[in-house]
C-alpha cells in the first residue's frame, strides 16, 4: 500500500511536471506569435508612413513648382510693364526732342533777323552819312525817324519787363490767397473703413445672433446685404461691406434687435423693413447739419435729404458730403478774399456734387443731373451758374464759378483724396453684384469677404434646386466673361423655402 502511494505521488508529480512544461512551452509559442504578428503589423505601419511621407513630398514639390512658375509670371509681367513704360519714355522723348529742334530753328531765325536788322541799321547810318548835302529839315526828318525806331523798341522791352514783373507778382498773390483759404478752412477727414465694430452687453448674445442652424444670420445677411461677422472676440461682433450706406442700415437694424432683445428670421425682415423706411428722415437730418455747418438755413427738404444721402457715397478715397463742406467752406474763403458773393460761392460748393447722390439711377454726368435738381427744387440761377463749370462742361460765367472750380480742385488735390485702387476694388464688387442681380431668378446678391465671395439668394418659388445648380455656373461662367480679378471668386447660390401656416 505503502508503495502504490509512492508510486501515485511519484507518477502524479511527473505528470504535473510535464504539464506545467507543455503550458510553458505553448505559452511560449504564442507570446512569440503574438511577437511575429506584431512585427509585421509595424513593418506594415512603416510601409505606409513611408508612403505618406512620399507622398507629402511629392505634394510639396509639386506646390513649390506652382508658387515658382507663379512668381516667374509675375516677374515676366512686371518685365513686360516695364518695357512698355520704357517704350512710353522713348516715345516721350523723341516728341521733346522734335520740339527742341523746332525750338532752335526758332531760335536761329530770330537770330538772323536781328543781323538783318542790325545791317539795315548800319546801311541807314551810312546814307546818312552819304547825304550830308541834304536840307536840314529832311536830315531832320530822317533822324528823327530813327529815334522814334530806337525807342519804340526800348519802350517794348520796358513793357515786357513789366509785364513779366507785374505777373510774377499776381502769382505770389494768388498763391498767398490760395493758402490763406485752406489755412481758414480745412475740416478733418476720417477714413472710411470696411468693416465696423458692434458691442455687444454679453457673449451669450452671439448664439442667439446666429439662431438655429445659423437662420437668423443667413437672414440678417440677406435682408441687409452686409455680412455679419461672429468670432471668438469677446462681447463685439463685425458688420463688414463695401457699401456705407448698407453698414449703416445694418448697423441700425443690429443695434435696435440687441437692444430689443426679441431676435428670429421674421423680426429682423420686420426691423429691415422699418429701417430703411426711416432712411429719408436720417439723410434729412444729416444734410440739416452739414448745411447748418456750412451756416446755409434755406434750402428745401428734398436738398437736404440728397445732401444726406452724399454721405454714403464716396469718390475716390473722399467721402462726397465731406467733400462737399470742405469746397464750402474753400470758396466762402475765396470769395471774402477776391470781394466776390459769399453767399452764392457758399451754396454752390456745398451743392456741386449733389448730383451724385442719384448718379447711378440717372443717366447723364453727375453735373447736369445736378443742375437739373436745382432747377426743379427752385435754386438761384446764380448758384446754378456757379456749379456747373466745376469740371469745365461748361463756360465760366462768373468769378464764382472760377471760385468753385478752384475750391474742389483743392479739395480734391489734397493729400490722400485720390486713391485709383481703391475706386477700382468699390467699381469691382459693384459690377459683381450687379452681375449676379442681372438674373431674373435672383432675389438679393451681395459680395462679402473682400470680393472673394458673392452670395446669391433665390425666388424658392420660381427655380428649384437642380435650378440653383444651373444658376451658380451660369453667374460663375459670366463672372470669368465679363470681369478681370485676382485668385478665384466663389460663387453661394443659397435656396430657402419658408412654409408659414396660422392655428385659428
Amino acid at each position: 500500500m505503502v508503495f502504490d502511494i509512492g508510486v501515485l505521488l511519484t507518477l502524479s508529480l511527473g505528470f504535473l511536471i510535464a504539464g506545467i512544461s507543455l503550458g510553458w512551452i505553448s505559452h511560449q509559442k504564442m507570446i512569440n506569435a503574438k511577437l511575429g504578428s506584431l512585427e509585421e503589423h509595424a513593418k506594415e505601419k512603416f510601409k505606409e508612413v513611408e508612403n505618406e511621407k512620399e507622398k507629402i513630398l511629392l505634394s510639396a514639390q509639386k506646390k513649390a513648382l506652382e508658387i515658382e512658375e507663379a512668381k516667374k509670371k509675375e516677374i515676366e509681367k512686371k518685365i513686360k510693364e516695364i518695357f512698355q513704360e520704357r517704350e512710353k519714355l522713348e516715345r516721350k522723348k523723341g516728341i521733346l526732342e522734335q520740339k527742341r529742334t523746332e525750338l532752335q530753328k526758332k531760335a536761329k531765325l530770330l537770330e538772323k533777323k536781328e543781323r538783318e536788322t542790325e545791317e539795315n541799321f548800319q546801311k541807314i547810318k551810312e546814307k546818312l552819312e552819304k547825304i550830308a548835302g541834304l536840307s536840314t529839315h529832311e536830315a531832320k526828318e530822317i533822324l528823327l525817324d530813327q529815334a522814334e525806331k530806337e525807342a519804340k523798341k526800348e519802350i517794348e522791352k520796358r513793357i515786357l519787363k513789366l509785364e513779366k514783373e507785374g505777373e510774377k507778382k499776381l502769382k505770389e498773390k494768388a498763391k498767398e490767397i490760395l493758402a490763406f483759404a485752406v489755412q481758414k478752412g480745412a475740416p478733418k477727414f476720417v477714413e472710411e473703413e470696411t468693416l465696423i465694430e458692434i458691442p455687444l452687453p454679453s457673449n451669450e448674445l452671439k448664439g442667439r445672433l446666429i439662431g438655429k442652424e445659423g437662420r437668423n444670420i443667413k437672414t440678417f445677411e440677406k435682408e441687409t446685404g452686409v455680412e455679419l461677422i461672429v468670432d471668438e472676440t469677446p462681447n463685439v461682433v463685425f458688420l463688414s461691406s463695401f457699401d456705407p450706406l448698407k453698414r449703416e442700415i445694418a448697423k441700425e437694424v443690429l443695434e435696435r434687435l440687441i437692444k430689443d432683445g426679441r431676435i428670429s428670421p421674421s423680426r429682423i425682415e420686420e426691423t429691415t423693413k422699418k429701417v430703411k423706411e426711416e432712411m429719408p428722415e436720417v439723410f434729412k437730418k444729416i444734410g440739416k447739419e452739414a448745411a447748418d455747418l456750412c451756416k446755409i438755413y434755406d434750402l428745401p427738404d428734398e436738398i437736404l435729404i440728397l445732401l444726406g444721402r452724399l454721405k454714403f457715397r464716396k469718390s475716390f478715397a473722399q467721402n462726397v458730403l465731406q467733400h462737399s463742406i470742405e469746397v464750402s467752406f474753400f470758396a466762402k474763403n475765396l470769395a471774402e478774399e477776391l470781394g466776390a458773393d459769399v453767399e452764392v460761392c457758399k451754396k454752390a460748393g456745398l451743392l456741386h456734387d449733389i448730383g451724385k447722390a442719384v448718379d447711378w439711377e440717372v443717366e447723364g454726368s453727375h453735373t447736369k443731373i445736378g443742375m437739373k435738381i436745382l432747377e426743379k427744387y427752385g435754386i438761384e440761377k446764380k448758384v446754378i451758374d456757379a456749379m456747373k463749370s466745376h469740371h469745365e462742361e461748361f463756360p465760366y460765367e462768373s468769378i464764382e464759378a472760377v471760385i468753385i472750380q478752384t475750391a474742389d480742385a483743392i479739395s480734391s488735390s489734397r493729400k490722400g483724396a485720390r486713391k485709383e485702387t481703391e475706386t477700382a476694388y468699390v467699381q469691382r464688387i459693384e459690377e459683381l453684384e450687379k452681375i449676379a442681380n442681372s438674373f431674373p431668378e435672383v432675389e438679393k446678391a451681395f459680395a462679402c469677404d473682400a470680393g472673394r465671395e458673392i452670395r446669391v439668394f433665390v425666388k424658392s418659388k420660381e427655380i428649384d434646386d437642380y435650378g440653383a445648380k444651373k444658376l451658380a455656373k451660369k453667374i460663375t461662367k459670366k463672372i470669368e466673361e465679363e470681369m478681370k480679378y485676382p485668385g478665384e471668386i466663389k460663387v453661394c447660390v443659397i435656396r430657402e423655402t419658408r412654409v408659414i401656416e396660422y392655428a385659428r
